[in-house]
């Protein structure tokens, strides 16, 4: 029952937050200063008859929310009549049926951009934060259980130089390091104007294109996993009932797997989680560097192009996505540990 109630109360507070998140992704973009439906096309020579023409197509010209002043300072405008035609019902309405909004740049419904977008961004950022979890991990276990050694200042030393580097400074180098030496694309998700003969041909051109981005992600991420996983289980493996497991002549693997793994495992879990929330952000930088065709680089170049729409639906998906990886967080911190289940 506390487990069934520690759930309910956790899917409660990520609707809400959700709710909220959605309202105040709403207003921010209805707040910015300038008008939409020029800084979008940013082109000197629009009339007002086209402008006026362009508010009505986003449905700009509506009021943000019935009878309240509205919050555009391009386009007042006076209350709604009808409650349901407003710019905020309309929002919720369209995202109720998973519509969000037209982009600006490209007058093409954002979510069919994003779904082309998004699995080339899973595929970039899933492979980078397993390989960043496996060696990371690893490393920071290798590290713990060797500590006060050289293989343990040689796992710190590389473990910090690795999380202080910057993203898209690292990018760069491992471009043009694996460009020259081992002949690997600089960008893109494929090579353009190549005829695949079949499935594996175009798979091996893919693993290729993904070797550089894919690398820079593994190495940011690995110092921080392998930083925070020796520091918590040096702690863990100087508690009492590890020196009891010692007393008893346990082996020293079987220590790790069966005592202080999971108790280690648990600042690993929101570490995790919050990365995997900010996967979007993450790789902002990287397919930037390497052009790779996925969500990151498409907000990167939304922001420059003032594309409100398109930059709504990736911010509303990017705080989604933390709020769902901090629920699943909780959900296994309660597994990991039993004194998280209170009532």
């Amino acid at each position: 029952m506390k487990s069934l109630r520690l759930i309910a109360s956790r899917l409660v507070w990520a609707i809400f937050t959700i709710l909220f998140v959605m309202t105040l992704n709403f207003v921010i973009f209805r707040v910015l200063p300038g008008d939409p439906a020029r800084g979008g096309l940013r082109d000197p020579r629009l009339t007002r008859e086209a402008i006026e023409a362009i508010r009505v197509r986003f449905g700009l010209e509506k009021p943000v929310i019935n009878c309240v002043q509205s919050l555009n300072p391009w386009e007042p405008g006076p209350c709604a009549v009808n409650p349901f035609d407003t710019q905020f019902f309309i929002y919720l309405r369209n995202l109720a049926q998973g519509e969000l909004g037209i982009s600006y740049h490209t007058n093409r419904p954002v979510a069919e951009m994003m779904s082309q977008m998004i699995w080339n961004t899973i595929l970039l950022i899933g492979l980078g934060q397993i390989l960043a979890i496996i060696l990371g991990m690893g490393l920071g276990i290798l590290a713990a259980w060797k500590a006060r050694t050289r293989l343990d200042f040689g796992a710190l030393l590389f473990s910090l130089l690795a999380w202080s580097l910057p993203t898209f400074w690292l990018g760069i180098i491992l471009l043009f390091w694996g460009s020259n030496q081992l002949g690997l694309p600089i960008g893109g998700r494929l090579t353009p104007g190549v005829d695949f003969p079949n499935t594996a041909a175009m798979l091996k051109d893919l693993g290729r294109h993904l070797v550089l981005p894919t690398l820079t992600y593994t190495i940011v991420f690995l110092g921080e996993y392998m930083l925070i996983m020796r520091s918590t289980l040096i702690d863990v493996l100087s508690e009492d009932f590890i020196l009891t497991a010692k007393a008893k002549g346990l082996h020293t693997f079987q220590i790790l797997k069966d005592h202080a793994l999971r108790n280690a495992m648990l600042p690993m879990v929101t570490l995790i989680a919050i990365n995997l929330g900010f996967t979007v952000a993450g790789a902002i930088q990287i397919e930037s560097v390497f052009s790779w065709p996925g969500l990151g680089g498409a907000v990167f170049d939304a922001v420059g192009q003032r594309d409100y729409p398109m930059l709504q639906g990736a911010f509303l998906l990017l705080a989604v996505t933390v709020i769902l990886a901090n629920l699943a967080a909780d959900l296994v911190y309660s597994w990991l540990d039993p004194r998280v289940r209170t009532d």
